[in-house]
């Protein structure tokens, strides 16, 4: 095909969710750091840093959804054909 759609999907490297193994190796690296990362969260609490603030909540109550609002409404011509 021209338009290179056979290029889309399929079986190739790097392709699909990462390996279970791959996943935990990233964890117990990551593992070691979480006390880092807690402080580093409550030090930007406490200095009443807005992107600490904002993820504490999101974390804690959920991410509110987002909703996008559509004000401008746009008229089209509608044409019979016969």
């Amino acid at each position: 095909m021209a338009d290179g759609r056979k290029n889309n999907g399929g079986v190739r490297d790097g392709a699909g969710r990462p390996s279970k193994a791959d996943e935990q190796k990233l964890i117990e690296k990551l593992t070691p750091l979480a006390q880092k990362a807690y402080r580093a969260l409550e030090g930007g609490l406490d200095d009443g840093q807005n992107w600490a603030v904002k993820l504490w909540f999101e974390y804690m109550y959920g991410k509110p959804k987002e909703k996008v609002e559509i004000t401008q409404i746009e008229e089209t011509a509608i044409i019979e054909v016969e």
